[in-house]
């Protein structure tokens, strides 16, 4: 026992157990892959299983070390070439690498493993067991030469071993989570397995693989992996300070081909177009995008405006009121007394002409307390408000307590899927020929956007949300009819013209689309 008094023994140990680990951690990095393949209850105990086995086998090749020497003797002859058992062992081992290492590529990069449409399908706990100690066999036998062929005990062989093996066995579980949550990092060991399967293919052939150069290898690419990884959780964490719902929006949006204000505005030549895959109809994009929009858009913007807002004044002669119910295709009504902003309560149509009928007049007593909401109040808000109101409209009130107008649940329904005209309505938007349309002053400009496909109309800083309001904020003044403006868009300029006023209102536009030639620059509103 004098040589454990060596120095050189305990350097040659510590030595070893660090090849140990380097070379035990491909074979722990496979077991995590193999492991993965079974439910997750059972992949801590296939791990530890699968690494025990590993540690008895290389104490077993250790053991018969003789033996292990023996298999240098010529086995086979094929032509010119003799074959040892030591060879036919590196061959076979170094094949079914390939053949394991080629399959588990093709199964992540063709993502043939996420096809079933059922629960998780998981792999024998057996097969998956048998797998681990086939590779075990191949990575012990090149563990168990280069500790041969360093260290001439084999007590320090073994305890470099066990080491080695304890050191992994604790790491398993923490390198399994890393591994799961890295799928590049998979890939990369996947490349490792296939470059150690070939260099044992040609050196059971006869031709040496300094070992050097697959260590070379192999570290210069988890140099290049460790930077990718470092880049990407940077970008993770910068991207992480923005909110989540603005991401998931940019992510959705960009899935539809919709360009976002601060991507570069070249547009896509139409030959590509083409050749791209449509996800989405131009109807489901249009309603996801109202989906998505509709948490930063005013009241105003979906409110139907007091103008349009067909009410009862009570005072009315119960004939007027009747034939008014009768005409109007709405099943509530603002009950007023004199003027709108008077609102005494919202009224049932079918319980009015009940009480006009019985009574021949309108019971106050029979009309609902009406719900009103500041013109600030958010989307989200508002929708929970008409949630609870059991179908009946909300009102819409400004900071005096002026009645600015009122929403209805079609309303929302509307901002997301588009015009609905009632009976006594005409849509806002008509086609009036190629790339030309007839619009009405009180369009909504989210939908505008949507017809015309374009973007830039919108501006959530200024207060309007029609078009109405648009022109009215570029010209700075009520125009005349004739008067036209043009929007420059990226693909298009749009001209717009007033062709009909309404005492001071923009009653009715023509707009018209003139599409750009391509490469022609684009500029702003003029």
């Amino acid at each position: 026992m004098e040589w454990l008094l060596d120095p050189t023994i305990w350097v040659g140990l510590l030595t070893l157990v660090v090849l140990e680990i380097v070379l035990g951690i491909d074979n722990l990095i496979f077991i995590a892959i193999l492991a993965d393949k079974l439910p997750p209850k059972e992949r801590d105990r296939a791990r530890i299983i699968g690494l025990s086995l590993a540690l008895l086998m290389r104490l077993a090749l250790l053991s018969g070390i003789s033996w292990l020497f023996q298999l240098t003797a010529p086995l086979l002859t094929v032509g010119d070439m003799t074959l040892s058992g030591k060879d036919l062992i590196l061959i076979i081992g170094g094949f079914f690498l390939l053949f394991k290492g080629t399959l588990e590529l093709h199964e992540r990069i063709e993502g043939k493993r996420a096809t079933f449409s059922g629960a998780k399908v998981y792999a024998s706990f057996g097969v998956v067991v048998t797998q681990i100690v086939v590779l075990d066999a191949v990575f012990s036998l090149d563990a168990v030469i280069t500790a041969v062929g360093m260290v001439e005990h084999l007590p320090v062989m073994m305890a470099a071993v066990i080491i080695a093996m304890l050191v992994m066995l604790v790491a398993s579980k923490p390198l399994t989570k890393f591994v799961g949550a890295h799928p590049t990092v998979v890939v990369l060991c996947l490349g490792f397995l296939l470059m150690i399967g070939f260099s044992l293919v040609v050196e059971g052939f006869g031709f040496s693989v300094p070992k050097g150069y697959l260590y070379a290898a192999i570290g210069f690419s988890i140099l290049i992996e460790f930077f990718n990884q470092l880049a990407r959780r940077n970008l993770l964490a910068l991207d992480s300070t923005r909110p989540m719902r603005e991401r998931t929006a940019e992510a959705v949006l960009r899935m539809l081909g919709k360009k976002l204000p601060d991507e570069p505005t070249e547009e896509i030549a139409e030959k590509d177009r083409q050749d791209q895959p449509i996800s989405f109809g131009i109807e489901e994009r249009n309603m996801v995008s109202g989906v998505l929009t509709l948490a930063d858009r005013s009241v105003h913007s979906i409110m139907t405006p007091r103008t349009d807002v067909s009410w009862i004044d009570i005072d009315d002669d119960p004939v007027k009121i009747r034939e008014q119910i009768e005409q109007a295709p709405h099943s509530f009504f603002p009950v007023c007394r004199g003027t709108f902003d008077q609102i005494i309560g919202i009224g049932r149509a079918k319980r009015m002409i009940a009480d006009l009928l019985t009574h021949g007049r309108i019971q106050e007593n029979r009309l609902r307390e009406p719900l009103i909401v500041h013109d600030t109040i958010s989307i989200i808000r508002l929708i929970d408000t008409l949630k609870h109101s059991k179908g009946q409209l909300v009102l819409v009130a400004d900071e005096f307590g002026a009645i600015e107008g009122l929403v209805t649940p079609i309303d929302v329904f509307e901002a997301i899927a588009g015009e609905f005209p009632d009976e006594d309505e005409s849509p806002d938007i008509v086609a009036d020929g190629e790339n030309r349309w007839r619009v009405d002053g009180a369009a909504d400009l989210h939908l505008l956007e949507q017809v015309l496909d374009t973007d830039g109309l919108v501006n959530e800083d200024e207060e309007y949300s029609t078009l109405a309001g648009y022109l009215l904020n570029h010209f700075g003044r009520l125009p005349n009819v004739g008067d036209r403006c043009e929007f420059d868009a990226a693909h298009a300029v749009f001209s717009f013209e007033v062709v009909r006023l309404e005492r001071r209102r923009i009653a009715m536009v023509h707009v018209e689309k003139h599409p750009k030639a391509d490469g022609e620059s684009t500029g702003a509103q003029v």
